[in-house]
């Protein structure tokens, strides 16, 4: 696939989205809420947000897609959760996880050991996470010990890479490593995404969000496409915004508006590099 390929299915999937308003639901952190259901509005998707069993199956199967992070766990997720993962495996719904501080607690590695079998579409997360999970799901590239720092990656984006394509293999899907360059694989190419802020890891939800809004381009694109222009969306809105923002408090505010705000051509022509695994 070429990089003028790769700018054509971007534009068709910002393009599908804004057209149909996709419904991609989310169980996900309680602290990030809020900013993941308002991004997710803000690209052209819509949002809703469960918890519960019920809850979470009835919009697996009435949904387009899913997204589903760890973040800040109940002891309901212990039902919720694998439950739902499961009926989003068996109808074959695009799905999305975030590891988030895989390696912590017993019930989050009991969780995100048991997604391994219901293969998520995409995985969004820290280089730490990606490393983490690939070392619990015994594939290449990971390591059996964490360095995830609560939410805070302690690896490269490049030093994830090998266990980002193993995920990818494993799953016949895609993995976003999140990062000051970030990576996207679908494990035969991988693309390098470039823009963002420094303001980004300096505001709560910035990678939590962004698992929500690859979750609605999942719904209209492959999940390397989908992943991709998620990413392209935030690097470019993160970039306007910091031009705009006085600190950390104005920038998630511009931040929305400049998702709102960019076309499907600005996306696609933000900045990307591509290679072949």
């Amino acid at each position: 696939m070429t990089k003028k390929e790769i700018q054509e299915q971007i534009r068709q999937a910002v393009e599908t989205v804004r057209r149909t308003n996709p419904m991609a639901g989310s169980i996900t952190n309680t602290v990030t809420i809020n900013f993941v259901a308002n991004a997710q509005l803000a690209v052209g998707g819509s949002a809703a947000m469960v918890y519960l069993p019920d809850e979470g199956e009835f919009l697996a199967k009435a949904g387009g897609a899913m997204y589903i992070n760890v973040g800040t766990l109940l002891p309901i997720y212990e039902q919720t959760l694998p439950h739902v993962a499961k009926v989003l495996h068996e109808t074959g719904k695009p799905w999305v996880l975030d590891p988030v501080a895989v390696g912590i607690g017993t019930l989050r590695t009991k969780l995100l050991r048991q997604f391994k079998e219901y293969k998520p579409t995409i995985i969004r997360g820290n280089a730490s996470e990606v490393i983490a999970l690939a070392g619990l799901w015994e594939l290449a590239g990971g390591t059996a010990v964490s360095k995830v720092r609560g939410v805070d990656s302690t690896d490269t984006v490049n030093a994830a890479k090998t266990a980002a394509v193993a995920l990818a293999k494993w799953t016949g899907g895609a993995v976003a490593v999140s990062g000051e360059t970030d990576l996207i694989t679908d494990g035969k190419i991988v693309a390098y995404s470039y823009g963002g802020s420094p303001f980004m890891p300096k505001i709560t939800g910035s990678g939590c969000s962004l698992g929500g809004v690859v979750a609605v381009y999942a719904t209209a694109a492959t999940p390397f496409i989908a992943a991709l222009t998620a990413t392209a969306v935030y690097n470019l809105a993160g970039k306007r915004a910091e031009k705009r923002a006085d600190g950390p408090g104005s920038f998630q505010v511009y931040f929305l508006d400049e998702l709102y705000k960019a076309t499907a051509e600005e996306i696609a022509e933000n900045p990307f590099e591509i290679e072949e695994v």
